[in-house]
């Protein structure tokens, strides 16, 4: 009998202290990296449908051969993200927040020149704030393995940025028929045109994305 218990509390020193050691091996996350793993998740989302509409509405082979690249980096971004938030317990949304979808939908109604400029000023304005909320996870996270996170996207998030640019014909190039404001625009068929490049209003929590039309909802 007193072998048995023996045997029973061996066992049972063996399964808690597993536990232990799954407890300890969870990231220490603090607000900002959930909500940092949530954002990152949101973003990846929306700029692989950008990546995927540039595909389908331009007819320019530089902003298509843009949109693959974006989709296919933001595609690996995002399996490490689900990853990392899968481990730590954070539960991430199944598609971008309504803000990014409406957005999203805009572009869709554009075609020809008009999706490529507004595509263009919105894609660069989005990895601008995508720099920033990576820039805020690595002096404000606290678990090491989500700060990792930004430190492999950014210099990806960077690359983008440069090639948006360079499509655009570089930052300092003038943009089409931007309003007095600099945010977007009807254009004389009633279409959306972009501002100055960084214009474009900001979706929610860092997202890429144009600023709704004057009728929309925001």
């Amino acid at each position: 009998m007193i072998r048995r218990i023996i045997v029973l509390l061996a066992v049972a020193t063996v399964t808690l202290g597993g536990a232990a050691r799954a407890v300890a091996a969870q990231p220490d996350l603090n607000e900002q990296d959930k909500k940092f793993l949530v954002q990152l998740h949101r973003v990846d989302l929306t700029a692989i449908q950008a990546g995927n509409l540039a595909q389908r509405r331009s007819t320019d082979r530089s902003i298509t051969d843009l949109g693959k690249i974006l989709v296919d980096d933001h595609t690996k971004l995002d399996e490490s993200v689900r990853q990392v938030a899968q481990k730590a317990g954070v539960p991430l949304p199944e598609d971008p927040n309504a803000n990014q979808r409406q957005q999203l939908a805009e572009l869709s109604r554009l075609t020809g020149q008009v999706f490529d400029n507004v595509w263009l000023a919105a894609m660069i304005t989005g990895h601008r704030q995508t720099l920033d909320r990576l820039d805020q996870e690595l002096s404000e996270g606290s678990s090491p393995e989500v700060k990792k996170l930004a430190e492999d996207a950014r210099p990806v998030v960077r690359e983008h940025l440069n090639m948006l640019r360079k499509a655009r014909g570089g930052p300092m190039s003038p943009s089409p028929s931007p309003s007095p404001s600099g945010t977007m625009s009807p254009g004389p068929t009633g279409t959306m045109s972009p501002g100055q490049e960084g214009t474009t209003s900001p979706g929610q929590e860092g997202t890429m994305s144009p600023a709704p039309s004057p009728g929309g909802t925001g």
